[in-house]
């Protein structure tokens, strides 16, 4: 028997790696699991500025950042030749994780940015690396529709969500990116030696260093930390929601739990080959009445119902009372712009506490199955996630 110490020659690429679910891949390739020897090579692509310092990822040799690659600039032929001069070892990649996105208001603008990401990136792994055993694609609770809203949610009578439910109807199916993505991988992986799966979270709980609009977790960290601030410790928050939003039925998704089952799907492709997996923290789904005050407690805040309307906007809240945030940053040594820019977007915290009123549990039954094959069926209760979270913003200097 050999040692289980033995390098698999694994290599991980990690696109998007500076994002909330990137970053997560590489933090928990790089603290070990599912073992110290799973991967020998790890590398974090990144369009903007990243290092390990401020990524704030364990040290490791295993862990090579690459920053300032832009897939979209140049030819196929051109992109091949400057990830092949700028990735090492290149030519071992067996595991990609696709996490890179680009917003765009305009549908089919963003299905052909998103597509051509996807494409230009596969392709040039898939030639330069004749190692690749499979790609991970994220998508997301969008691919049940539920950005139609209450009115236009299509699965409303067919809860809770599974993998198995048909794409949203025309025109709205004509509009999602998530499909042509899948079709695409599809498509590339067909005569191919690799394979592929894609992973459905819902709301995304996770830890990211730099701003980023989509991430909740770090508006409500700002929001409580200031609220605290001002109206001390013990006082009441009012959910910044109203009373449907306050019980409807949803299963968040941490970014630690949706980055080890992407990483056990790609090293179990005897079980996720071509699949879809809802990824959600705990199979019992949960509520803002039951998250908020647990939520407001790590700040020493007391978290109750909307019942004369809703409580302040988080983001809103904070860019009224800028000045008493950067007392904050003052007194505590917090870093910097975090408040009062083109990233402290508002609109995120709003549609997600706010807009998105309605039962949408996910059904967790085939995670659970696939990990169960080869592995341990993880769970996370609330505070387990939004703790540890909240926790990393704090080390990070971006909270009191």
């Amino acid at each position: 028997m050999g040692s289980t110490s033995e390098p698999t020659g694994h290599h991980a690429l990690i696109f998007g790696a500076s994002g909330i679910t990137g970053w997560a891949i590489v933090n928990t390739i790089l603290n070990g699991y599912p073992n110290s020897s799973a991967f020998s090579r790890v590398t974090a692509l990144t369009n903007r500025p990243f290092t390990q310092e401020v990524a704030q990822w364990p040290k490791s040799d295993k862990l090579n950042i690459v920053s300032g690659l832009d897939l979209l600039k140049g030819s196929q032929s051109e992109l091949a030749a400057t990830v092949k001069a700028r990735v090492a070892a290149i030519d071992t990649v067996s595991h990609v994780y696709f996490f890179a996105y680009i917003m765009d208001a305009d549908p089919a603008k963003e299905i052909q940015i998103n597509v051509d990401l996807l494409q230009r990136a596969v392709s040039t792994i898939d030639n330069l690396s004749k190692s690749l055993k499979f790609v991970v694609l994220p998508t997301g609770t969008k691919a049940y529709g539920v950005h139609l809203l209450r009115d236009g949610f299509p699965h409303a009578s067919n809860l809770p969500l599974k993998e198995s439910h048909p794409r949203i109807p025309e025109p709205h199916a004509s509009e999602m990116f998530y499909y042509n993505q899948l079709d695409l991988l599809k498509s590339l992986s067909s005569s191919q030696p690799w394979t592929y799966c894609d992973v459905i979270p819902d709301v995304i709980i996770g830890f990211v260093p730099h701003n980023n609009i989509y991430c909740l977790p770090q508006a409500l960290a700002l929001y409580l930390s200031l609220y605290l601030h001002i109206n001390g410790e013990g006082a009441k928050v009012v959910f910044p929601g109203t009373m449907n939003s306050w019980e409807n039925k949803t299963n968040d998704s941490s970014q630690d739990l949706i980055a080890k089952f992407a990483i056990h799907a790609s090293l179990h492709p005897e079980v996720s080959s071509g699949q879809s997996f809802n990824v959600a923290d705990n199979s019992s789904p949960s509520t803002w009445s039951r998250k908020w005050p647990i939520i407001c407690d790590y700040f020493g805040l007391k978290g109750v119902a909307p019942t004369n309307g809703s409580g302040p906007d988080p983001t809103g809240y904070v860019s009224e009372n800028r000045k008493r945030w950067l007392e904050l940053e003052k007194k505590h040594g917090l870093q910097p712009g975090r408040v009062g820019n083109e990233r402290s977007y508002g609109g995120f915290p709003y549609f997600i506490m706010t807009m998105l009123d309605f039962d949408r549990q996910l059904d967790l039954t085939k995670m659970h199955d696939a990990w169960g094959k080869g592995g341990k069926v993880e769970e996370m209760d609330t505070m387990g996630a939004w703790y540890a979270v909240f926790d990393r913003f704090r080390r990070a200097k971006i909270i009191p």
